[in-house]
């Protein structure tokens, strides 16, 4: 047999493959990208249909000799990089760079497993231009404003800055939901609850004011609550209709990127970042040991879509009726509907065999393969089961002027609840209550009533979760482009994260004002996701990639040259500290860099010097009485430490109070989650906590 050349991306991956072909094949990585666009120079000609002028990458020349020599003793060569836009464009380098003739020699398989390497090997096919087309579109793209608008940034406003079509709009959104929360009122109402006994024993049920004369209650103040009050005293509470049904609820779709992401950081606490490098290892493949030896456990990870091979139902159906039996497996195989726009390359993200359980691969797996390969194999298999049934109950009590309605539910048949449930990004929700057998007419017994005074509330800042998903919702980049974009703009410090919430800096909100005022298309949510549409329509061989660059650059360029006219120096206010330069002497200036503010000198760069800010919290340290400041981790991670260290070694992940516990003394601390703060003993012994009132 001939000798065959196989190149991949990553030698883990090529690790893998390794296993699955025989020794007529030589597997060798290229380590990523090796040709791209020079980083000292523009490398487009924009007078020659924005030629791109593409090098080979910095220290990737021993590599490229290596795999040139490789490739002319093999009789065949196959480039079986990732099945997507930049995977293709990888391909493509490597046929220019090696001189490969063309023809079939792309492969590409979407999990890298025995069965799918094996004959992926038997079809290749020939580099698909338009996937290259279409990535080079983004490239240039990306580097027409960044080379052109970037150096604009540091001129007017300050050194190091950057601009990008995706990061823009990223950095606007984050911008524009903290000016609507600075910008809200919040209004004052009222909401009542009745809790009621029925035959005067057993435990009181909670039902709401539902209508109060007739239509739906706006309480504004306490004033019309005593109204409300008032009116009920003497009333009698009568049972007037009880609706029961049967409520069916179907599972999630399976993880596409956009999802996968969401789901880790509500349930693992994981960055998009760090789901991303988790994925990708799972996907090129994990050592199981044994027989198996490395095996990729997950499908391609980059996908927008919701499909599913018919092949990775039937198992998953066989595995459903194995260890749950028949009750438990849908009449036929599951459809999920994906959105309009997407792009439906790939499946979605599913484990390459549903047999390997979680539980079996947890002692070959790290602690964050393993969490997350356990959230993708439960999401699939939960997708693929029967519906979970409730039963429901909806019961409406009149008094006086009032109607009360009580709602309650309870499981009736788990269905996919055995396996998974979607977390959410919502504040926790109130639990449905089982209510007891109740008829119309029946009379009940008011235990008591409980007014509470309620704010509405302004949107809320994003977290990484919500904030992919809006990108998603909005069109804005794709699967390959949220980690990076959201890693972008904390790094040039646009926005900081603080307990899970991106709050934009006072340099996020010039960059952002000036991005509207000069170049409102670069960061306008529509046009950015028009951009998007369009690189898809390049891929589709619908659109010339240059005509979609050149309608683009030419009034792009027109709006940069009157910008570098009218924009003046952008002064970005400082903030003066009382503190001194141990160098210099000058008062130190806050900064904002990626993890936050920090103190620096106003000298720079004459004066390197910089140091902490420390943030007091009002607490005083239990150990020696200093003053506890909140301080970062090298990863950006609030904790909270005495000022006094390291003479003092007091240090604590959750908020300390001044409170003592009152069951062992120990000092509390406070603790935020969806369900509200709570002040929790740091004790392990004593498990003492309580929830946080929030004051009128």
């Amino acid at each position: 047999m001939a000798h065959t050349l196989v190149i991949v991306e990553s030698p883990a991956k090529a690790k893998t493959i390794g296993k699955f072909l025989g020794r007529n094949y030589t597997i060798k990585s290229s380590m990523g990208h090796i040709r791209d666009l020079p980083k000292s120079q523009f490398g487009v000609d924009v007078e020659h249909g924005f030629e791109p002028h593409y090098i080979t990458i910095r220290g990737k020349g021993t590599i490229v000799k290596e795999l040139r020599a490789v490739a002319q003793k093999s009789q065949r060569v196959l480039l079986a990089t990732d099945p997507d836009r930049e995977g293709e464009a990888i391909a493509w380098h490597l046929q220019h760079l090696l001189e490969l003739p063309p023809g079939p020699i792309r492969i590409e398989f979407h999990e890298i497993t025995r069965n799918a390497v094996q004959e992926a090997i038997k079809k290749p096919r020939e580099i698909d231009q338009n996937r290259v087309d279409a990535q080079q579109a983004r490239r240039v793209l990306d580097r027409v404003v960044g080379y052109r608008l970037s150096p604009l940034l540091w001129r007017k406003v300050r050194k190091g800055l950057s601009a990008g079509r995706v990061q823009s709009v990223a950095v606007r959104l984050i911008v524009d939901r903290e000016r609507e929360i600075e910008a809200f009122q919040p209004e004052e109402y009222w909401s009542l609850t009745a809790w009621l006994l029925a035959g005067g024993e057993g435990e009181a049920f909670p039902a709401k004011l539902f209508k109060y004369l007739g239509e739906d209650p706006a309480i504004k103040n306490e004033g019309e609550m005593q109204a409300i009050l008032a009116a009920l005293e003497g009333s009698t509470y009568v049972v007037t209709e009880v609706k029961q049904r049967e409520r069916r609820k179907n599972p999630a779709a399976p993880f596409t990127t956009s999802t996968m992401q969401q789901e880790a950081y509500r349930k693992l606490n994981f960055t998009a970042r760090r789901t991303m490098q988790v994925a990708q290892q799972l996907y090129e493949g994990i050592d199981l040991g044994g027989s198996e030896g490395p095996v990729g456990l997950i499908t391609y990870i980059r996908t927008d879509s919701t499909r599913i091979a018919s092949v990775a139902q039937l198992e998953a159906r066989d595995f459903l009726m194995e260890r749950f039996g028949p009750d438990y497996v849908p009449e036929g195989l599951r459809q999920f509907r994906g959105r309009k726009d997407i792009q439906d390359a790939h499946e979605a993200i599913r484990p390459t065999s549903v047999w390997r359980e979680p539980a079996a691969l947890k002692n070959v797996l790290t602690r964050d393969q393993f969490r997350l390969y356990n959230l993708i194999w439960e999401r699939f298999v939960a997708s693929q089961m029967q519906a979970a049934i409730m039963d429901t109950m909806t019961v409406d009590i009149s008094a006086g002027p009032c109607l009360f309605r009580a709602t309650g539910s309870v499981v009736k048949f788990p269905g996919y609840l055995r396996v998974y449930q979607e977390g959410s990004d919502g504040e926790g929700k109130e639990q449905e209550q089982r209510l007891p057998a109740l008829t119309i007419g029946q009379t009940l017994e008011l235990q008591s009533l409980e007014p509470k005074q309620h704010f509405t509330q302004p949107p809320p800042r994003y977290t990484e979760a919500t904030l992919v998903k809006t990108m998603e919702e909005l069109g804005i980049g794709r699967p390959s482009t949220y980690a990076p974009t959201i890693e972008t703009i904390l790094e040039r410090g646009y926005v900081v994260r603080e307990q899970k919430q991106f709050i934009p800096t006072e340099l996020g909100r010039v960059v952002v004002d000036l991005l509207k005022e000069h170049f409102p298309d670069i960061i306008d949510v529509e046009f950015t996701a028009q951009m998007e549409q369009q690189l898809d329509e390049i891929e589709a061989g619908k659109l010339s990639w240059r005509q979609v660059v050149a309608e683009f650059y030419e009034p792009f360029s027109r709006v940069l040259e009157r910008a570098e006219r009218e924009i003046g120096t952008v002064e970005l206010p400082e903030e003066v500290s009382e503190e001194k330069c141990k160098l210099c002497g000058r008062n130190l200036v806050v900064k904002t860099g990626r993890f936050g503010k920090f103190l620096a000198c106003p000298g720079f760069p004459e004066c390197r010097f910089t140091k902490p800010l420390l943030e007091t919290i009002g607490v005083n340290c239990p150990r020696c009485g200093g003053e506890i400041v909140a301080r970062r981790t090298k990863k950006g991670r609030k904790f909270y430490g005495c000022q006094n260290y390291p003479e003092c070694n007091y240090v604590s992940w959750d908020k300390p109070t001044n409170q003592n516990c009152p069951r062992c003394g120990t000092r509390l601390v406070e603790k935020a989650s969806r369900q509200g703060a709570r002040l929790l003993c740091p004790s392990k012994e004593c498990g003492y906590e309580e929830k946080i009132q929030q004051a009128r």
